[in-house]
């Protein structure tokens, strides 16, 4: 199942589908002056260095995290340190596009959702946010499948006892719970509330949405 699901590897199905939901960014992309500016939320700079021969325009990445990596200087790439739910430090438009892909899920509460969907949004003049579905059968992170339907208290006791899907065993109750909580999946509907004005695209996986794209423009 992890080698279905893994990022790092090209043949994966996680990436396949990762490079062809791609398409959504490059029709984005293709009428703004170069260099696009872009805030990647929650990224790497090996996405898009891995991706470069898909995006074909120059552009300029600002990579936040909520702390600055300490990769190699990159002449287009940015690294900074920052709270995806608060981002003083970008005026208002900034960035031509906010993308980012599979952070909002983990950043807290329904409450600290709508925040950070607020702070793209305003930052942004164009937005891409992925996020997986929770309706989709096999949970992503814990690869079990209605693992996000269980009570939060059984899925923590599970985690004190094995290491499930990418996450490792805990060794307390209260480090488990906080693995389990720091994930909400969202729904269609959620998406559509976070960003009323973006289409909702739904990407298909055996007949099951696997994941939402919020495409604003």
């Amino acid at each position: 199942m992890n080698s279905l699901v893994d990022n790092n590897d090209p043949r994966s199905l996680a990436s396949t589908l990762r490079r062809r939901r791609l398409r959504w960014l490059v029709e984005l992309m293709e009428d703004i002056p170069e260099p696009v500016r872009i805030l990647d939320v929650g990224g790497t700079a090996q996405f898009w260095t891995n991706n470069r021969d898909l995006l074909l325009r120059r552009y300029h990445i600002t990579v936040l995290n909520l702390t600055a990596s300490a990769s190699p200087a990159l002449s287009d790439i940015t690294f900074v340190a920052g709270d995806a739910r608060s981002m003083p430090q970008f005026r208002d438009g900034e960035f031509d596009i906010c993308f980012s892909n599979s952070v909002i899920e983990h950043v807290g509460t329904w409450q600290d959702q709508q925040s950070m969907a607020r702070e793209v949004q305003r930052i942004s003049t164009r937005q891409f946010v992925q996020t997986p579905s929770r309706y989709f059968p096999i949970e992503p992170h814990f690869l079990v499948p209605g693992w996000q339907f269980l009570p939060i208290p059984l899925r923590a006791f599970l985690l004190t006892k094995f290491k499930i899907g990418w996450m490792d065993r805990q060794p307390t109750y209260a480090s488990a719970l906080a693995e389990v909580k720091q994930i909400r999946l969202l729904t269609g509907t959620e998406m559509k509330t976070l960003f009323p004005h973006a289409s909702i695209e739904r990407e298909k996986f055996a007949g099951f949405t696997k994941s939402f794209v919020a495409v604003g423009k």
